[in-house]
């Protein structure tokens, strides 16, 4: 009978710890700084997700290094890193093996190519 009242509980604890969350819930609307540079926005985003592979050397097949400012540069430039951030094709998701990185961050490093990739 012990166990009947410990399964109760549980089962109620499971219905009330539950929210109604809806999906506008769930949308990061934090605005967009106005001015976003790779030392106060940026960087943070790579060391976080991409550092693990694109280090110097870069590993698990990462093709570049972007460990600084001049890499991450050149690929936004010309390596399309912004594309791969964005893809959502799984063969070529970002960060390798995935998941893709949440939109709000994507956001973030095409308002930095927008504002002219500053640095500070």
């Amino acid at each position: 009978m012990k166990n009947i009242y410990k399964l109760y509980f549980i089962l109620i604890s499971l219905v009330f710890s539950c929210s109604n969350a809806n999906e506008e819930d769930l949308i990061d609307a934090t605005p967009l700084p106005t001015i976003v540079t790779y030392t106060d926005n940026v960087k943070s985003i790579i060391d976080n997700n991409c550092i693990i592979c694109h280090n110097n050397p870069p590993e698990n097949g990462a093709p570049m290094s972007l460990l600084t400012y001049s890499d991450v540069k050149n690929a936004v430039e010309n390596r399309g890193l912004i594309q791969r951030v964005s893809s959502n094709d799984q063969a070529f998701l970002m960060p390798f093996g995935g998941p893709r990185l949440p939109q709000a961050l994507i956001d973030l490093i095409v308002q930095w190519e927008i504002n002219g990739l500053l640095e500070n």
